[in-house]
């Protein structure tokens, strides 16, 4: 089962006390998240359609973009649900495609992984 977007929600929350931010008034459901020291972002979560990823299907999907080492991103976008991220710098940044074919231990690390990265 895909990982929800609430349960990314809801680990920022206990994990980094971090309360999503929704700054674009016409994609009212994409979610930053970021630090509350320096306003940096460490994560940003969202539905996509799934062309603009070049990926297969109709409709949208969701995704969470997270700030990456560019080595382990080289290696990472390997996987059938790490892209290069969607609309973000591809050196730095993936985006994971929620859609169960990454567990959600992986995504948690990767979230942990950014959130570092960013303070």
């Amino acid at each position: 089962m895909p990982l929800s977007r609430e349960a990314i929600l809801d680990y920022a929350k206990r994990k980094y006390d971090t309360d999503p931010d929704y700054p674009w008034g016409k994609l009212s459901d994409y979610a930053v998240l970021r630090h509350k020291k320096n306003n940096k972002w460490y994560g940003l979560v969202m539905n996509v359609d799934r062309n603009k990823l070049g990926i297969e299907g109709e409709g949208e999907t969701g995704i969470l973009n997270v700030k990456c080492d560019p080595e382990l991103a080289s290696i990472l976008r390997k996987e059938n649900a790490i892209l290069p991220a969607y609309h973000m710098n591809k050196e730095h940044w993936i985006s994971i495609v929620l859609d169960g074919s990454v567990s959600d231990e992986e995504i948690f690390h990767l979230l942990d992984l950014s959130y570092d990265l960013t303070q």
